[in-house]
Order: C-alpha cells, then structure tokens, then sequence
C-alpha cells in the first residue's frame, strides 16, 4: 500500500458518501415518532436524530464497507485510504502464512465444524490451539469461545449468582457489565483505575459469598493499562478473585506480547481468570478463558456459550495457531507497536491535542463535543484518512473522541502523513 512522505500534497480531497447506506432513510427534514407502545421507542430517538444530522452533513462514519482486506492502507470508496482505527495491532491480516493455514485448514475440515464444541462440533485444532493458548499465557488451561463478548459472558454467568457481587472498573468493556446483567449479580463499580476507591468499594455494598474484581488489561477507550501490581494486593488483602480481560492487551504489552502480566513482571498464577478476544492483535475470531484445570473443566460443562453456540471454524482456528508461531519467532513486532504509538502520540501532543491518559497502541484524541468530533472525522476521511469517532454511550457523554490505533504494520511515513493531517486541520 503507498505511503505519502510529502504530506497531504500528494492526496486529492474527497466528499465522504455517508448516509448512502441506508438509501434516503435519513432524507432532510424527516421526523420520527416513537411511542412507549411502539417496538421502536423512545430510547431511539437520540439516536435517530444524530444519524440524520450525521448524514445530512455527510459524516455519517460507521459502517463503511472496505473493498479490500485491512491494513495501513485500505481501499474504500473507490480509493486508498490510510486506516487509523484497525484492531490489527501486530498488523498481521493477510499475512500468506496466516492465510495458507486457513485455507489448509478448510480444505481438510471444511468451512463448519456442524456443532457446538460440547457435542459434534470439537476437532483436533480445536485442542491444539486451547493448548497452544494456555502455553502461551502461562495458564494450566484455556477454553475458548465464538466471540471475545461471549467469552465474559460465559466466565461470569456460569461462576456467579446473585448471592455474590462484582466489583468492577468503570471504564471496563460493555461485555462485561452485561455478563453481570446475565447472571442476576450485584454489581459495583470504582472510579477507573483509582485504588482508593476500590479499596471503598471492597469495604462497602451488600454481603456475599464471593467477590470478584474485574478489570481491562489495556482500556479500549483510553489505551492506558490496569493496575494490576496493586489489584493483585487488594485481592489478597480482601479474600477475593480477580479476572482481567486482555482484549487489547494481547500481542501488545509485554516483551513478548503475552500482556499485563508480562508488562508488570507479575506470575499469571496471581489473577484467577484471563478472559480475551482472538479477533484483535490476533487477526482471527473467537475469545477465550484462561485458567486453572479445574476451572476450565468446569466452563466447559457449565458456559452456556460453550454449550449452545456454534464452534469456531478450522480457519479460525488455523488462523490463531499461525498468528501465535509468527509471534513467538517474530517478537519485534510488539516494539513497532510500542515505538509507532509513542510517535503518534507524541505527534499529536505536540499539536496540541488531547490524548488522555494513553500509554499502547490506542491513543484517542479527546474533542468532548460529539457534532466537532462526528465533523473532524469526516474531514479526515475526505483526505483519505479513517478515524472512527466514539460517543456515548461507548463512552461517557462529554468525552467524544477519535480512537487512533497505530499497528506494527505503519511505517514511519505513514504516521507523518496523519500527523501532517491533523496539522493542517489546526490550521
């Protein structure tokens, strides 16, 4: 994909197609009407609103269908475009050994596996990754799950009941408050990353059996890292668990990737569950569960996910295997992502941009106002540059955003191409 070391001069401006998706739906001046009794109330209405303002200004951001596979540089609208916003922190979609394995792995198994993985639906690869996983992460154990969201969900509901309560970080993932909702468990929450509140709430709320504190390896909003030296002190001090999700925290911190444990020097052994996806820095699907022995033993007869949801398939699973053996031999690319994130960062602050509490691969440049930020990005997209925008409820209302992810697969070019973007759009 090119580059463009000269800035934006080598790089027309175009008007972004929103709103084409959804064919005049959001015509100019159409009005709702939403009814309690309506199957569409009138918790829709704020979100109709902004999508019709959003499209009618042509910055409508979401949902824009690439014409080719990610990576720094996409094709989309008919043009190249420098992708801002991917998961691909290692920058590992469509590396030919990645995709070789997966086509192996359709050729010999096929594209399903015809089951759930409690019942038809396990084979060999199945077992070789799981193992492969635990390996990797230094657990006894893994399980894993079709999604990352399904893997929380299996964790929480299938260990808790309403006679236990979870203590969990503010700012952690949506799937994760969910998991509780799931599973009828009181939930509290402290402010993000603040210990002293923790150690508040662990004092007060209702009585229960078990507590559990959870916590995001790296917050995908933020990109800045639990503190989990000091979570691990609390859980002991209190008698309780503690499970940390590594969604964005695999294949990016840690000299070898392995996540928070390894970028803190903390034994695996100390938190109880590691939940996270396989669709991220690991350009796959699916999420997983590491663990003890017993305590995967027991998810696998008792996550309902695991027992009710549809396997994943060979490539998948061919896919996560490769992309764990080009790590191992390939550790350099968590530097790239460690230096190309500093530069952006850097960059942008430099600027004069807010880039919170950002310390990895995420770096969100802050606007608070949702119609500036929907507005900047549309701009950049117009210059051929995709930054997804992120607004509540993703996050707090006055705290919209662009979520910046740098990968390991952006040159140095590339990033002084976008920090020459965000320059001119202070001008």
């Amino acid at each position: 994909m090119p580059s463009h070391p000269d800035g934006l001069k080598q790089l027309r401006t175009f008007r972004a197609g929103a709103g084409d998706l959804f064919d005049g739906f959001f015509a100019p001046g159409k009005e709702w009407t939403f009814r309690k009794e309506n199957l569409i109330d009138a918790r829709a209405r704020r979100i109709f609103e902004l999508m019709g303002r959003a499209c009618d200004a042509g910055v409508y951001p979401y949902q824009l269908p690439l014409e080719s596979r990610s990576g720094p540089w996409v094709q989309a609208e008919g043009r190249q475009m420098m992708m801002l916003s991917s998961y691909d922190y290692l920058g590992l979609i469509g590396d030919p050994r990645i995709d070789e394995s997966a086509v192996e792995a359709v050729r010999k198994y096929g594209t399903g596996t015809g089951g759930v993985r409690m019942l038809t639906g396990t084979i060999d690869l199945h077992h070789q990754m799981e193992r492969e996983l635990a390996d990797f992460k230094g657990t006894a154990e893994c399980i894993s799950f079709s999604s990352g969201y399904l893997a929380n969900l299996a964790v929480v509901a299938a260990l808790l009941s309403p006679q236990d309560r979870v203590i969990l970080d503010s700012l952690s993932h949506r799937s994760l408050v969910d998991a509780c909702r799931l599973a009828g468990v009181p939930l509290q929450r402290f402010q993000h990353n603040d210990m002293a509140s923790l150690r508040s709430e662990l004092g007060s709320g209702p009585k229960a059996n078990r507590t559990l504190i959870i916590a995001d390896g790296v917050f995908s909003m933020d990109g800045d890292i639990c503190r989990l030296p000091e979570l691990v002190e609390l859980k002991k001090e209190f008698h309780c668990y503690l499970m940390v999700d590594e969604s964005h925290a695999t294949g990016v911190l840690g000299r070898t990737g392995r996540g928070t444990d390894e970028h803190f020097g903390i034994d695996t052994a100390e938190v109880d569950i590691w939940t996270g996806s396989l669709a991220k820095a690991i350009p796959s699907n699916g999420g997983f569960a590491c663990a003890s022995q017993e305590l995967a033993i027991y998810l696998q007869h008792a996550a309902a996910p695991f027992i009710f949801s549809a396997a994943l398939c060979p490539a998948a699973v061919a896919a996560v295997r490769e992309t764990l053996a080009i790590l191992r031999r390939e550790p350099e690319r968590v530097d790239r992502i460690r230096e190309n994130a500093t530069f952006l960062r850097d960059g942008l602050g430099e600027l004069g941009y807010d880039t919170g509490t950002s310390e990895t691969a995420i770096v969100p440049v802050i606007f608070r106002d949702e119609a500036v930020t929907a507005l900047f990005s549309g701009r950049l997209r117009e210059l051929g540059i995709l930054a997804t925008p992120v607004m509540f409820p993703a996050v707090p209302q006055g705290s919209a955003r662009l979520r910046l992810c740098v990968t390991a697969a952006h040159t140095r070019q590339d990033l002084e191409f976008a920090l020459e973007a965000f320059k001119g759009m202070r001008a």
